[in-house]
C-alpha cells in the first residue's frame, strides 16, 4: 500500500514537466546565416566579375611580356576637302581648345569615319588640329582654315595593343572607366567574401592559413629583395 508521500512522486512521473525549448540565436549570431550570406555574395560577385577577370588576367600576361610580343602598326593617310559653305564656321573661336563646329565634325565623320565631335581642338593661325587617340591606335586630323583642305592619319597597332589599352583604361572613354570601377568593386567583394569563407571553413582544413600566408608573404619578399 502506497503511503500518501508517494502519491505526488508518482503523479510527477506520470506527468513530467514539459521540456524547455531552446531559444533560437539571433540572426547575427547564427553561423548558418552568415555562411549563406557569404556564399550568396561570393558567387554573385564572381558572376559579375568573371569575364572581366579573364580579360584583365590575359592582358596582364601580354603587358608583362610586351617586349617579346611584336606588333606591326599600320598607318593610313587620310584626306578630304571641306565644302565651301562650311568654311565660315572655321572662324577662330574664343577659346583655343574649343571643339570643331558640329557641321564640320559631322562632315569629317561621314567622309573619314573619324568622329571629332566634342573633342578639344588646337586652333592656330590658318590651321586647326584635333588629336583622336583610341585604344590600340591613334589618329589625328588637321584642317586648313583658309582652303578647307583636310589631312590626317589613322594608326592601328593590332588587337593585342587594343586589349592592353583597355586593361590600362587608356583613351577608352568614360563608359569604360565606369566599368573598371564597378569591376574593381566586384573583385574586392569577391576576395573579401572568399577570405571570410576561408575563415569559416578553416578549422578542419589545416593548410588554409599557411597557403593564405604564402600568398601574402611571397609578393612582399619579391618586392623587398628583387624590386629596385
Amino acid at each position: 500500500m502506497n503511503s500518501p508521500a508517494d502519491i505526488p512522486l508518482k503523479e510527477a512521473k506520470a506527468h513530467p514537466a514539459p521540456k524547455r525549448r531552446p531559444v533560437p540565436k539571433p540572426w547575427y549570431r547564427s553561423r548558418g546565416w552568415w555562411l549563406k550570406q557569404f556564399h550568396s555574395w561570393h558567387w554573385m560577385s564572381a558572376a559579375v566579375s568573371l569575364m572581366g577577370m579573364l580579360l584583365f588576367a590575359a592582358t596582364g600576361l601580354t603587358l608583362n611580356h610586351a617586349a617579346t610580343i611584336s606588333a606591326s602598326p599600320t598607318t593610313t593617310a587620310l584626306s578630304a576637302q571641306l565644302p565651301p559653305p562650311l568654311l565660315p564656321s572655321l572662324a577662330p573661336p574664343v577659346r583655343n581648345d574649343a571643339p570643331l563646329p558640329s557641321p564640320v565634325a559631322a562632315f569629317i565623320d561621314a567622309r573619314l569615319s573619324l568622329d571629332p565631335g566634342g573633342k578639344p581642338a588646337e586652333w592656330s593661325d590658318g590651321e586647326v588640329y584635333v588629336a583622336l587617340p583610341r585604344p590600340g591606335g591613334d589618329a589625328w586630323i588637321s584642317i586648313d582654315t583658309q582652303s578647307g583642305a583636310i589631312s590626317g592619319e589613322l594608326t592601328d597597332r593590332g588587337w593585342i595593343s587594343w586589349a592592353n589599352d583597355l586593361h590600362k583604361g587608356r583613351n577608352a572613354g568614360s563608359a569604360w572607366s565606369w566599368f573598371i570601377d564597378i569591376f574593381a568593386i566586384a573583385c574586392v567583394l569577391f576576395t573579401l567574401t572568399g577570405l571570410l569563407l576561408l575563415y569559416m571553413h578553416a578549422k578542419p582544413r589545416r593548410s588554409t592559413w599557411p597557403l593564405v600566408g604564402l600568398g601574402l608573404i611571397a609578393p612582399l619578399l619579391i618586392i623587398l629583395f628583387f624590386v629596385h
